[in-house]
């Protein structure tokens, strides 16, 4: 069994901004944020939803539909569900259109740092059912939050293979995919 589990670092051939390249974004993604700064998060949030608005999914996010690859993402930005694949998203969505002059009363649409993560459990299941010789494929996730750390040492424990994928994600993830998925030869 492959397992992918994805971070910013995929959408970002897409043309999507990770935070590293959207300094002081990710201060203003807390939930004490939004209750004290409400018009300034609303701003936020709908310039994140403008940024992604016309990004389209690459070929990684292409790849992992094709192969039917089980996704959890940290990604908000949609781009796996317009690749046709469902994805179980630990941060939540971005609020629609009519949603975002209220969008700093909304839960799990981002979730924010301070709220509770409801898929992080849900994760941690999926992960915990992977055997040796089963792959956790992590595509573009850095290490700046706890689930990304725990999900790779929970996969490493459970004696499946931790394969990385942090840079040109859109050329090396259905190359990857190949390789993982090609028929075994059968010996007898």
């Amino acid at each position: 069994m492959i397992v992918a589990f994805t971070g910013a670092g995929i959408s970002k051939q897409s043309g999507v901004d990770t935070f590293q390249d959207q300094p002081g974004i990710r201060e203003k993604l807390f939930r004490d944020y939004a209750n004290s700064h409400p018009k300034e998060y609303n701003e936020v949030i709908k310039k994140l939803k403008d940024s992604m608005r016309n990004a389209l999914p690459n070929d990684a996010h292409m790849a992992l539909k094709e192969y039917r690859i089980p996704i959890i993402t940290m990604n908000i930005d949609g781009l796996h569900e317009k690749a046709g694949s469902e994805v179980l998203a630990l941060h939540g969505t971005l609020p629609t259109d009519e949603e975002l002059d209220h969008a700093y009363l909304l839960y799990n649409k981002p979730v924010l740092y301070g709220d509770e993560a409801p898929n992080y459990m849900k994760a941690y299941q999926i992960v915990a059912n992977l055997y040796p010789g089963d792959v956790l494929l992590v595509i573009g996730c850095s290490y700046h939050t706890a689930i990304a750390c725990d999900l790779r040492d929970l996969a490493r424990r459970r004696g499946a293979r931790v394969i990385e994928i942090n840079d040109d994600a859109a050329n090396k993830t259905r190359k990857v995919l190949e390789e993982l998925c090609k028929p075994k030869e059968h010996r007898f």
